[in-house]
């Protein structure tokens, strides 16, 4: 039993959930998202709730079982609060700031980075050294954010670099003479 899968989702005043065959559509006062089902599950919506239960008792139907329970939730969730990352730059002279539509980071390479802003998803800049990812889609903010930070990953000697807000760095000794 998937202790995951066999919670029902609760659906919060002001969403909107349209069920149609394996299609879910969420509305909320955030925007909208869908999602399809895999096969292995079957979904019911009655009153404020969306219950997911395994088709079979096969392997592959059990571990979709709360996977898509959680995906259920995360639509729900992003919704109506929506979901944001937070980064932080560190290294002298890293700066991020918006220009346009596009983040434009210097990180220490002889050319500034552009990185476009993908659809649906917010960055801000407070100060140059933070840089805050929103949006309503989980996958979409958690990618995005990801993508920021691989151009400049933390590195163990110095720390520096592009790192998640209370991220832990494992720091390293430098050689000695």
């Amino acid at each position: 039993m998937s202790r995951i899968g066999k919670k029902p989702v609760a659906i919060p005043s002001g969403v909107t959930v349209a069920l149609d065959g394996t299609d879910l559509s969420v509305k909320g006062p955030k925007g909208e998202l869908s999602m399809s089902f895999v096969p292995e599950v079957t979904v019911s919506h009655e009153d404020d709730k969306i219950t997911i239960l395994p088709v079979g008792e096969t392997k592959r139907a059990r571990s979709m079982w709360g996977m898509q329970r959680s995906m259920v939730n995360n639509l729900i969730e992003g919704v109506t609060a929506g979901y944001s990352k937070k980064l932080g730059l560190q290294g002298v002279g890293y700066r991020a700031q918006m220009k346009g539509s596009s983040l434009n980071l210097q990180l220490g390479f002889s050319h500034d980075v552009n990185f476009p802003v993908p659809e649906g998803i917010k960055i801000e800049t407070p100060d140059q050294t933070t840089i805050i990812v929103s949006g309503i889609n989980k996958q979409l903010v958690g990618e995005t954010a990801a993508k920021i930070r691989e151009y400049r990953k933390p590195e163990p000697y110095k720390g520096k670099g592009i790192r998640y807000d209370g991220e832990y760095v494992f720091r390293k000794e430098g050689k000695k003479k």
